[in-house]
Parts: structure tokens; sequence; C-alpha cells
């Protein structure tokens, strides 16, 4: 590798931000762990063989961050949601958010079993090829595009 983990950083930072924010939803779960997965990328900066992109593999990386996030809250869930709070509460821009087309779609794209939802968000927000999501999954090209092609399918059926 010639660049440090810095220039990766400046370079990468922001997809993996993006990506994280489409499987996490959650502007601070994501920054976090952005900066978990450079972290561990730093780590593991020798290992790195070249066999996919710097950034299929750091989302590879973000990914299993993800994941490890995932089992941390389920030994450690937090605390309820305060049902007190009114709608009223909302900012405007997330009043116009709930109400959009987007809003629809991405409610549809949450029934899709884990791994066609996943696949849907890294093509769409991601900007990931498919031979990148492939090795993100471990599988084919060949495997996401069709995979990706019958995901569609189910969501063009429940429109």
């Amino acid at each position: 590798m010639s660049k440090n983990i810095e220039q990766y950083y400046n370079e990468y930072g922001k997809k993996v931000y993006l990506y994280l924010m489409s499987i996490c939803h959650n502007h601070d779960t994501a920054e976090e762990l952005t900066q978990e997965t450079f972290y561990q990328a730093l780590k593991s900066l020798k290992t790195y063989n070249g066999k996919c992109s710097v950034y299929t593999w750091l989302c590879a990386i973000a990914k299993n961050m993800w994941l490890k996030e995932l089992e941390r809250r389920k030994r450690h869930p937090i605390a309820e949601p305060d049902e007190n709070k009114s709608s009223a509460e909302l900012l405007p821009f997330e009043k116009i958010e709930l109400k959009s087309s987007a809003m629809h779609l991405l409610k549809q794209i949450h029934t899709l079993p884990e791994h066609e939802k996943e696949l849907i968000l890294l093509r769409a927000t991601g900007e990931l090829s498919f031979k990148e999501i492939g090795e993100i999954f471990g599988k084919t090209e060949n495997w996401a595009r069709v995979t990706y092609y019958r995901a569609k399918q189910k969501l063009h059926k429940e429109e």
C-alpha cells in the first residue's frame, strides 16, 4: 500500500460514512462506526492483500463493525424511547421526510430479507459495483446482480 490511512480516510471517509448510514440509519452511530472502521483498518493495514479495492475492504470492515454493534446492543439494550414525546417536536425537515415517497420505499426495502435489503442499500446509497458488493458478501458478481434484480422485482410487486 502506497498511501497511509489518513489519505484513505480523506478519500473514502465520507463514502464509508454514507454506507454505514444506509445500514444503521443514525448519524451518531455511523460517525462512531466510521472512526472505528478506520481504526481497525489502521491495525490491519499490513494484512490488506489488494485482492479487492480499498473501498470494498473498508466497507467489509465497516459491515463487521456494524454487526458487532448489533451484537453489543442485544447484550446491552438501550432504554426505550420516551413515549411522552409528541410528534410535534419533529423538525420541519423531518416532517417532510416522513411524508415523502422515499420513506415509503425505505419501508418496503426493510421488509426484504436482510441480505437483499443490504444489497439494495449498498447499490443505491453506497454506489458500489456488483463486483464490489459480491466481494463484501463473499459471493460472485453474478450473484450480486441476480439477487439485486430479484429484490427489485419484490419491491415492484409490493407497490
